[in-house]
């Protein structure tokens, strides 16, 4: 199943990054959050990738023309320095497009530049390329394909740092409460589509707007609600969050790192700082 990755956008809200290089390379460790997005979907076999590039898309051209595979896998180094022997590889199976569609141009136009390259596809995938998750991507599909519909997002609870806040016309505050008290979920940017989703996209459109609300009236837009790890990459403080995450060992979104659910486990599960984990193949913790 092919994977539309959206890396076009100029995320005004990175600036730290963004004059230089768009979003989708900001790093988390030694690769960009695209890198770790993609490994994800790669790992449950959807190795097949769309890039729909945009603002500084000769950057994310020339990271995977000059793509060095030592940085995320362990090698041997022999022949005075000459003979480079991996122990594994990232991108062997990948096959990628790298396509133009627009420096301003929406995410609906973005997918709709790239619709010759689906028209085979009965379903495909599409992402943001600026969250990653734990989700049991499988999971994900199977519950799309039991279902009459077009397409399907995840929908996530926001974080608990905000309060909601209830006032009369007075102004009077009549009740404030933690925003993870509430029965509110936002598109978490995780998106499985069946190809009909075409049909409703117009020129200009955006994805989110207009598309879907046709979709919604029509019953033909479903959503997955999960509790489980997932976060974003919209600031500075997201990036660091994200890159403390990865240094501490806790980079939960690494599923290619941890057994996957359902196979048999080879260490026990253990307990550190009142959360399980399990140990992989090379020792590192896979938090549950």
């Amino acid at each position: 199943m092919k994977v539309v990755l959206f890396c076009g956008g100029q995320g005004m809200r990175m600036k730290e990054y963004s004059e230089s290089i768009p979003k989708p390379m900001v790093p988390v460790g030694p690769r960009p959050i695209l890198w770790h997005i993609m490994k994800y979907y790669a790992h449950y076999g959807h190795n097949e990738f769309i890039l729909c590039l945009g603002h500084q898309g000769h950057v994310i051209k020339d990271y995977f023309l000059h793509y060095d595979e030592c940085l995320s896998n362990d090698f041997t180094l022999s022949c005075g320095s000459k003979q480079v022997e991996l122990a594994n590889r990232d991108l062997e199976n990948w096959t990628i497009r790298f396509v133009d569609t627009g420096l301003n141009a929406t995410i609906g136009q973005r997918l709709r530049v790239v619709r010759p390259l689906l028209q085979d596809d009965d379903i495909f995938m599409a992402n943001y390329s600026d969250a990653v998750t734990d989700l049991n991507l499988p999971e994900l599909i199977q519950f799309f394909e039991d279902r009459d519909a077009v397409g399907v997002f995840v929908s996530i609870q926001p974080g608990q740092s905000f309060h909601v806040v209830s006032s009369n016309d007075n102004n009077l505050v009549e009740n404030i409460r933690p925003v993870g008290d509430l029965d509110i979920w936002i598109n978490g940017g995780y998106f499985v589509f069946r190809r009909g989703i075409f049909d409703y996209i117009r020129e200009g459109e955006e994805l989110v707007a207009e598309p879907f609300q046709r979709l919604i009236a029509e019953k033909k837009l479903v959503t997955y609600k999960y509790q489980g790890f997932w976060t974003c990459m919209d600031t500075f403080k997201d990036r660091q969050r994200l890159e403390d995450l990865y240094t501490r060992g806790e980079a939960a979104w690494q599923v290619w790192r941890c057994p996957r659910r359902g196979e048999p486990q080879a260490a026990e599960v253990l307990e550190e700082k009142g959360r399980p984990f399990f140990l992989d193949g090379e020792g590192r913790p896979c938090f549950v």
